[in-house]
């Protein structure tokens, strides 16, 4: 296994699940429950994250063949949603009572999806599985190095929120960010070079 690959992909999967920027809004829902409780339904969440991007990464090429999609059109899809969703961690909206739900259990959604298993997180994996299916282990290795960073922060997530406060964890998702603006530039000079090298 190429661990070099690993750590690169672990890193950018970790930055686009963001647990730093999710850690607030985990907080807010899950303010009305005790503490066990809160941990349970983290853990729950997590799991069936975990459970989704699995899927879809070993589903990637039957989905992509099935849909009738490209590797170029998924650079450039992934590349603009990436983009997207790095410009909303530096410049966050704040959050609505829609947001924060009704105080019921937050099963499947919004906690696991999409605020984990969001549509970029899926978008990249769908792209590694798809380009390179013959390293599958290696994404997978990835895929749960970053889950378990995201996991860590997010159960500590009440004691970070002491240690940062908010501007502090405001300060790291927009550093975060910056550096997925980078990684979606490159995607979509990739889908275009691709896509201008079928032609």
């Amino acid at each position: 296994m190429n661990w070099n690959d690993i750590a690169t992909v672990s890193v950018t999967l970790f930055f686009i699940m963001d647990p730093l920027g999710n850690v607030p809004i985990f907080n807010a829902i899950l303010a009305n429950f005790s503490e066990k409780r809160r941990m349970l339904i983290v853990a729950r969440e997590l799991c069936i994250a975990l459970a989704i991007l699995l899927l879809f990464l070993f589903s990637g090429n039957a989905i992509l063949g099935f849909l009738g999609l490209s590797q170029s059109s998924l650079n450039i899809a992934g590349g603009v949603l990436l983009f997207i969703i790095a410009l909303r961690m530096i410049f966050p909206k704040p959050l609505s009572e829609a947001d924060l739900g009704d105080g019921e259990d937050p099963f499947l959604v919004p906690l696991a999806i999409p605020m984990i298993a969001g549509p970029s997180t899926i978008a990249v994996l769908l792209l590694l599985s798809s380009g390179e299916p013959d390293r599958m282990l290696e994404w997978s290795v990835a895929l749960i190095l970053a889950w378990l960073g995201t996991t860590v922060l997010l159960v500590a997530s009440p004691f970070l929120m002491k240690v940062l406060g908010t501007r502090g964890s405001r300060a790291l998702e927009r550093l975060m960010g910056m550096i997925l603006i980078i990684l979606a530039t490159q995607m979509l000079l990739n889908g275009v070079r691709d896509f201008a090298n079928s032609l």
